[in-house]
């Protein structure tokens, strides 16, 4: 089978066989979803560090897969290129490159078959929900994390081979998406659009000398800051303690 590259994935279109074995949860309204991703995984795969635009859950089938979250509070601390992080090896990272990634607190969990993950892309209050009751995740029942809960980093280690599907689904209103976006993974059009005025200005800044640059790239950021941060930058992310964590 040719699948398209220019439409999003959907199960019961490229899989539709296997689509009758696999029920989406009522998570959200029809007209809200966006694709359903069928991931095959060898063991040892690993997925590198990412956020998604959009929330989505990850239905794990069979094998057992270890995530690793991040949470959007730790951006800074994650060297990211675009939306991914630099840093490749989580386990053991670089810290003669990477210096700040110890500062980033991560969550960690393995899925079993049967298991569900939900991943939020949004800030509102949101569950992360396990729902197999013969889970052995460290995530043993459904948890409330506060709104600090856009945009959560998460990498992803087949510890088997495996088959799971991910599903994506619209949170925002249809024209924040980039209609020509087929995996739904590029930033919505309004922060795009602000990443790219950001550019202009620091280029505008360049042609100032570097005590010039320092002094006002400073104003920027302290007005970025005071406008757009939903909490403290020095603050930490407030989740529940029966959710296992360690310093990155």
């Amino acid at each position: 089978m040719v699948l398209s590259s220019q439409e999003p994935a959907k199960l019961s279109k490229q899989f539709p066989d296997l689509a009758e074995d696999f029920h989406i949860p009522q998570f959200f309204e029809s007209d809200q979803f966006f694709s359903s991703v069928f991931r095959i995984s060898s063991c040892g795969l690993q997925l590198w560090t990412h956020y998604d635009v959009m929330d989505n859950l990850l239905a794990q089938v069979t094998g057992r897969k270890r995530v690793v979250l991040y949470s959007p509070q730790d951006a800074l601390h994650l060297y990211l290129n675009g939306d991914k992080s630099e840093v490749l090896d989580i386990d053991a990272p670089d810290l003669k490159q990477f210096p700040e990634f110890v500062k980033a607190r991560r969550y960690d969990c393995v899925l079993e078959p049967g298991d569900l993950l939900f991943i939020p892309g949004r800030q509102i209050l949101a569950s992360k929900h396990l729902i197999s009751p013969r889970t052995k995740s460290k995530f043993k029942k459904s948890h409330t994390v506060p709104s600090s809960s856009a945009l959560w980093f998460h990498n992803t280690l087949a510890l088997h081979f495996g088959v799971g599907v991910n599903i994506f689904w619209r949170h925002l209103s249809a024209d924040s998406y980039d209609k020509k976006d087929p995996y739904g993974n590029k930033d919505p059009v309004a922060a795009a659009r602000a990443l790219q005025t950001l550019e202009r200005g620091l280029h505008a800044l360049d042609e100032l000398p570097a005590e010039y640059r320092d002094f006002y790239g400073r104003r920027m950021v302290q007005r970025i800051q005071k406008r757009t941060y939903c909490h403290s930058p020095d603050s930490e992310t407030t989740i529940p303690r029966s959710l296992s964590n360690k310093p990155g």
